[in-house]
């Protein structure tokens, strides 16, 4: 072996070390699957393993005897092709055959029964709105005749408010054409007598009774009327009463009601969402906040069990959907300690970065020796380099990080008030701040090719310093690679007006953050390479020349005369 590559041979093994545990680190962080902006698959899979399926949901509801919600349900298990759907589609069946008068009602309730007659049949075989039986002027003086007798304050509170003249969006319960507004009042009322309101719920619509009673104006009470309203026109009574049962406030069944409008397609999967989370609320704003790109996550998250469904909703935010591996038990872990995992990703990847950098620095400038440069360069890719590769690679992992939401498509509301004679103002379009995938690998394009710039100017530095010559030599060879080391500016704007070129030819989003990143990280690299590389070397070669040119040249011995 040549001394040459005696020499080599220690720098490329330790070089190789800190390349192997750099790429090492970065697998393993990547292999996290947990995320400060999204939430990933495999976290998903391993919360809903072993946990319900939305069959199994059905199932539970066929043996309540609830037709109506198990009808919904088996439509949402058909929409995602659950392997139980059959099964519960030859339960519902069985049940509906045992109980034919029923299924017009969604189910048997003991408060109805002696009112409707329930086992009697009304010409209805299929499940039937409730607004559709309760409507009839004969059913809503049957309810007003059974409800005034109740000991109820929040039942008495509310069928005070048919006496209130003072409306928006209905016309006066005692008013001709008032039925409407007759009709969800004594539906209310029913609702809150037989306990099918959620606790948080029938407090709030108690006090919006009072409150409506007491000012002679229905105010906030009439949006939820007409909310409940728009509910039964497609539920029907156990249908109803079970989402409400499950809803925590007035502002959740406006959402469900928006909700039952712009999506009518999509109703019994998000009525299954409602029932197998226990959390109709949490269904409600993730949809509202997320439109339809929220109910693929949601239809993703519910083949997987409920404990999927809880995961998501609880964390109220986006699936990411970029393919990673999940090493055994990370995604146990991620459920269990999700910030200390997280932290650990991020350090993984700016250790990973950190090992990465300093493998090729000592595998490409080995034998360049640069007086006063290692140090320097050492501290500096540990420092800045690692922390922007590492930021560029949590931003790889975090496609939401920079990204807003889009705007939901289920937000979008057309409010006619039927009184009223001014007309709701249209708000103005707000500024979209959505940061295309496009635009981040425009910017990590433009990071890489400054960083691969900024090694090309320290090889040639090094290799300069490895020379043997004199040191103003080497000055002057420093001042000849000027436009090298203002390389960066260069690359900087060319990039920038690539960007603009792509922009304006809609190859990209319009983003001047894209373009004009590229001018920034030319300037950080050209900093770079002059204030701590070039300055410092230059110095550094004009003290080495000073010195050597005043040190005296000792005088030639004198020769004796022969």
């Amino acid at each position: 072996m040549s001394p040459r590559n005696t020499h080599r041979s220690p720098h490329w093994a330790v070089a190789s070390a800190w390349l192997v545990a750099g790429l090492a680190l970065l697998l393993l962080s990547w292999a996290l699957p947990v995320s400060v902006t999204s939430v990933t698959l495999p976290l998903l899979q391993a919360a809903g393993a072993g946990t319900p399926s939305v069959s199994q949901l059905g199932r539970q509801l066929v043996v309540s005897e609830k037709i109506g919600p198990a009808a919904l349900v088996h439509a949402a298990t058909v929409s995602l092709q659950d392997p139980g759907a059959d099964g519960l589609q030859s339960a519902i069946a069985q049940l509906s055959s045992q109980q034919p008068e029923m299924v017009a009602w969604g189910g048997w309730d003991p408060f109805l029964d002696p009112l409707f007659k329930l086992r009697e049949n009304k010409g209805h075989t299929a499940s039937t709105p409730v607004l559709t039986f309760f409507i009839t002027g004969q059913a809503r003086e049957t309810l007003r005749n059974y409800l005034a007798n109740s000991r109820s304050l929040g039942v008495q509170a509310v069928l005070r408010t048919r006496e209130i003249d003072e409306t928006g969006r209905f016309i006066p319960a005692l008013r001709a054409g008032g039925q409407p507004l007759d009709t969800v009042i004594l539906l209310t009322a029913l609702l809150y007598q037989g306990e099918h309101l959620s606790p948080s719920l029938q407090r709030e619509i108690r006090t919006l009774a009072d409150d409506a009673t007491r000012h002679k104006s229905l105010g906030d009470l009439e949006a939820f009327y007409f909310d409940l309203l728009s509910l039964s026109k497609r539920l029907d009574w156990t249908q109803l009463s079970e989402l409400l049962r499950h809803t925590d406030d007035a502002k959740t069944v406006s959402e469900y009601a928006q909700l039952a409008r712009v999506a009518p397609a999509d109703l019994p999967l998000i009525y299954a969402a409602a029932l197998f989370s226990d959390s109709a609320d949490r269904v409600a704003s993730y949809l509202l906040q997320y439109g339809k790109s929220g109910l693929a996550d949601l239809r993703t998250a519910l083949p997987l069990g409920q404990g999927a469904v809880r995961q998501l909703l609880l964390r109220q935010v986006p699936l990411n959907r970029s393919p990673a591996p999940a090493l055994g038990g990370a995604a146990e872990f991620g459920l269990l300690h999700p910030q200390l995992a997280l932290v650990v990703k991020w350090l993984g990847f700016l250790a990973g970065a950190f090992c990465l950098l300093r493998g090729l620095d000592r595998a490409i400038f080995a034998n360049f020796a640069a007086p006063g440069l290692a140090p320097r360069l050492s501290h500096l890719k540990g420092g800045v380099l690692s922390l922007l590769l590492g930021g560029l690679l949590v931003l790889a992992t975090e496609p939401f990080l920079l990204r807003a939401a889009p705007p939901s498509e289920y937000k979008v509301k057309l409010l006619i008030p039927a009184l009223s004679i001014s007309t709701p103002a249209t708000p103005a379009a707000q500024p979209s701040r959505i940061m295309d995938t496009s635009t981040l690998l425009s910017i990590g394009l433009f990071a890489t090719l400054q960083i691969g710039m900024y090694l090309i100017c320290l090889m040639k530095i090094r290799e300069i310093a490895r020379q043997s010559l004199s040191p103003l030599v080497k000055l002057k060879l420093m001042e000849n690679e000027e436009n090298l080391f203002d390389g960066g500016l260069y690359v900087g704007i060319a990039g920038t007006a690539t960007a603009l070129v792509l922009q304006v030819l809609r190859v990209i989003e319009p983003n001047l953050l894209a373009a004009y990143s590229s001018n920034l990280f030319g300037i950080i690299c050209v900093a770079l390479v002059k204030i701590r590389h070039v300055r410092p070397y230059k110095c550094a070669l004009i003290l080495e020349g000073q010195l050597k040119a005043d040190v005296p040249v000792a005088p030639a011995p004198a020769k004796s005369a022969s």
